[in-house]
């Protein structure tokens, strides 16, 4: 089986299951609805100081939300000894890896979608800069997101408190990427700098970690 069979037969069997539950789409839909309206309670900017604090809000409440739908992207694989019965199949390892990855970008960014358009309403946000930038930062910040959550949600999926290993792992390596996002979306919304620096490191980000986690998977995967 090639990689590209592999990862797509993987994205589309993590499609189904989350169809049928719709366990991590609930919950991070519901907990990025609250972190809406508990900011709208808590702040009542201007219009100046909405644009500027607004990345910030946006992608904390993202951050959180991914992490809610990370921790459920490997506690199926543990019932029944799914990954045991993976790791004895002839389907590459980072086919895993790389369908899972697809899988929660497909989740956090239906999110997103959802969640964003909240935000302008609730703080009459408007973009001073070119909003359709906005599209990229979305995109490569999501993916940055989900490609270290997916390998550290597997690095802690046999210890005992892996929910919270998680956020342990994910929060101080993220810290780049959170940054970048920021920055970028405050600078769109803004119109103070150019984003460009900011996306142009998030996408060496998003280079560096997918091609580390595809490398690195493997020997997760196999390690007891």
């Amino acid at each position: 089986m090639t990689l590209w069979a592999a990862t797509r037969a993987n994205l589309i069997k993590d499609l189904r299951l989350e169809w049928r539950s719709k366990d991590a789409l609930n919950a991070t839909g519901f907990f990025s609805l609250l972190v809406v309206v508990i900011f709208s309670f808590s702040f009542e900017p201007t219009a100046e100081e909405a644009r500027r604090i607004a990345g910030g809000l946006i992608w904390v409440a993202f951050l959180f939300a991914a992490i809610i739908a990370l921790n459920q992207t490997w506690a199926r694989e543990l019932r029944h000894h799914v990954l045991d019965g993976y790791r004895l199949s002839p389907a590459p390892a980072s086919a895993l890896f790389l369908g899972k990855a697809l899988g929660n970008f497909i989740f956090v960014a239906a999110v997103e979608a959802i969640t964003a358009p909240l935000f302008i309403i609730f703080y009459n946000l408007r973009a001073v800069g070119d909003a359709s930038l906005l599209i990229l930062v979305f995109l490569f910040g999501t993916w940055a997101l989900v490609v270290n959550g997916t390998f550290f949600a597997a690095l802690s999926i046999r210890t005992r408190n892996r929910e919270v290993m998680l956020p342990l792992l994910l929060f101080p390596i993220s810290v780049p990427a959170v940054l970048a996002m920021v920055q970028a979306t405050t600078f769109i919304l803004t119109g103070d700098d150019s984003p460009l620096l900011w996306i142009k490191l998030l996408i060496g980000y998003d280079v560096i970690f997918t091609t580390a986690g595809l490398l690195l998977f493997p020997t997760v995967l196999n390690a007891e």
